[in-house]
């Protein structure tokens, strides 16, 4: 066949949900004083969009080929993303096949590295790099699992993240991660009711289920051992991103202070091989959790996957849906998946990224057969009732 090129690139934005998960309204669970790094302030520690977590938005990224086959992805990059994609980015990759996403995987890299590297930008190329896999999948009328090896099981199975791990049992995931709720600004009495919530969900989850803490950047080096071991008395099986993202020194003394059989997880915030380089030579973790459309799309998270393997640990990508599934099932170092649970309470499994896509696939009784990622591309569409802004058209 002849490979198609690239005639269009379009960046759009969203507001409310999609892949911003935080741009939720009032009264959801993920903005109910949920620790984080600005929970030092008072005025900060009620709610994360106080702080402005939610200032972004959602970036849409479509790609037309000349055939006019649209690929498209979500990430959380907003206005400064749509940007980047049109003012920048858009010269690496119009007048290019369709296959040649590694070379325009490295100019975008290194054409921004003077003002990128992490965050926004890296955001907004995985944005790009997910949009190109999925357009190749749809010329080859394969789904992205496909074209990355295929599956190496039958199923997903799925732990969830959310503030009800006792319905997350009832819904028959493997386990449920809790939002951290209290800082070390908070004192003794923060850290008590942060074990008295652990010790309720265990009570009420019985000693089979796993239960992890997500602390989302919050802590500092001897409160997070003083919690973990703690917690240990209630079978914590995991202690999830304590510190920021850069200290990979106070990663590497945690891992070393934690009970004996307690897992060290981090990386949500990481992004390319470079970053997670450090946490692995260090021995920052046990488990690093590369959000795929943060830390460089699937073109990097295989070099990122490859590298982990390399040092025997395991890859358990952040939330993102889809776009993450299409990858875990077909590695042997990812053998489980995150489940963001996105209803407000949550007593219910909804799409992740719920309005924006459709035909999003769901775990049933916390699994998720392979069959369900066969569509072309990375099987879902954009919602056409979803209004779509489009900011910055290429000059």
């Amino acid at each position: 066949m002849t490979m198609p090129t690239i005639k269009a690139v379009r960046a759009f934005t969203v507001r409310g949900g999609g892949a911003d998960y935080h741009d939720q309204g009032s009264g959801h669970w993920i903005d109910d004083h949920i620790g984080t790094p600005m929970g030092k302030y008072p005025e900060y520690r009620q709610s994360r969009q106080s702080f402005g977590i939610n200032v972004l938005g959602t970036l849409v990224v479509e790609i037309e080929a000349d055939d006019g086959t649209v690929g498209f992805a979500v990430t959380t990059a907003g206005e400064i993303g749509a940007f980047i994609v049109e003012k920048h980015l858009a010269r690496f990759l119009i007048g290019r096949k369709v296959t040649e996403i590694e070379k325009i995987w490295d100019q975008m890299y290194f054409a921004t590295q003077y003002y990128g590297r992490k965050g926004v930008v890296l955001n907004t190329i995985s944005g790009v790099d997910l949009a190109l896999w999925d357009l190749l999948a749809k010329v080859r009328k394969e789904p992205v699992h496909a074209l990355l090896g295929g599956p190496v099981r039958d199923e997903l199975q799925f732990y969830a993240t959310g503030a009800r791990p006792d319905l997350a049992k009832q819904m028959g995931f493997i386990g449920g991660k809790l939002p951290l709720h209290h800082v070390p600004a908070e004192g003794e009495e923060g850290l008590a009711k942060n074990i008295e919530l652990l010790a309720t969900m265990r009570e009420r989850t019985g000693d089979d289920f796993w239960l992890m803490y997500d602390c989302w950047m919050s802590l500092d080096v001897n409160y997070a051992t003083r919690l973990a071991h703690k917690a240990h008395e209630y079978g914590l099986k995991w202690i999830e991103e304590c510190l920021s993202p850069d200290d990979y020194w106070g990663y590497a003394e945690l891992k070393k202070n934690v009970p004996k059989g307690m897992l060290v997880t981090t990386g949500e915030h990481e992004a390319t091989r470079w970053g997670f380089r450090m946490l692995l030579e260090m021995d920052c973790c046990d488990i690093i959790q590369p959000d795929v459309g943060w830390c460089g799309g699937v073109t990097e998270l295989i070099k990122i996957s490859a590298l982990a393997d390399a040092h025997s640990k395991l890859v358990v990508p952040h939330g993102s849906s889809v776009y993450s599934y299409h990858f875990v099932i077909t590695r042997q170092n990812s053998p489980f998946a995150e489940f963001l649970m996105m209803h407000p309470v949550p007593d219910q499994v909804v799409p992740m990224f719920t309005p924006l896509l459709l035909d999003e696939p769901v775990p049933v009784n916390g699994r998720m057969k392979a069959s369900a990622l066969d569509r072309p591309g990375f099987g879902v569409r954009l919602n056409p009732d979803v209004p779509l802004h489009r900011p910055y058209a290429m000059s």
